[in-house]
């Protein structure tokens, strides 16, 4: 039903989260990420209080591990959820509950965690592990050459139709924010694509909305 990958950036202390489903506007219940805190990817049978309860509790002061403990201390039907959490350190935390769908993993490696669960194969987060891991340029970019390579790899049991991104960093609000809710073929092309429009306008956006006077010109017609 669902992969995804969370991670931090050493360099920027961007966060990014990645998501990916047969299900239609899977980021809208899964993709959880702020600015200086972490990311949350809560999957499987979905609870999406749990993404900002998460972020919550990272933001005082606990880590990625203690607050996965203390979301299990009262999250409803925990049997069925699967989280996967990152911090503002780059530690990594997860947890799938016994009613988990088919196969089902996670994987780490430093400052990122992959999630699924009725992958078609049990490799699946660790190749999404792999490839952002030797991956080249942003952040996004990585994210989304480790969802392609899950797709590679075998992704889910059947189609995905749904993926969505976000970035988040020293301002706010998302960077990037970009979601294919439904498309009857490959949405990971579709939203890559949207990215390679989107990350050449991102920092021109950010300069607009915190000072206007000196960003750039809007490029649309009429402007002067």
């Amino acid at each position: 039903m669902t992969f995804s990958i969370s991670a931090r950036c050493p360099d920027t202390g961007m966060f990014g989260i990645a998501v990916s489903s047969s299900s239609p506007c899977v980021a809208a219940r899964c993709a959880h990420a702020r600015a200086g805190v972490g990311a949350v990817a809560t999957q499987n049978i979905t609870d999406p209080r749990l993404g900002p309860k998460g972020l919550d509790l990272m933001a005082s002061g606990l880590s990625a591990q203690d607050a996965l403990e203390a979301l299990k201390l009262d999250a409803p039907h925990l049997e069925y959820r699967q989280l996967a959490l990152v911090d503002a350190q780059g530690r990594t935390a997860s947890f799938s509950g016994a009613n988990t769908l088919g196969t089902h993993r996670v994987a780490t490696g430093p400052g990122v965690i992959a999630a699924g669960n009725l992958l078609s194969n049990p490799g699946v987060p660790e190749v999404m592990v792999t490839a952002f891991t030797a991956g080249s340029g942003s952040l996004g970019d990585r994210l989304l050459a480790a969802m392609r390579a899950a797709e590679e790899a075998g992704g889910e049991e059947g189609p995905v139709h749904s993926v969505g991104m976000i970035l988040v960093r020293d301002v706010a609000w998302p960077v990037a924010d970009l979601r294919v809710d439904w498309a009857d073929e490959d949405p990971i092309a579709k939203i890559t694509a949207l990215w390679q429009h989107w990350k050449g306008e991102m920092e021109a956006y950010v300069s607009r909305a915190l000072n206007p006077s000196q960003a750039p010109s809007y490029g649309v017609p009429g402007d002067m």
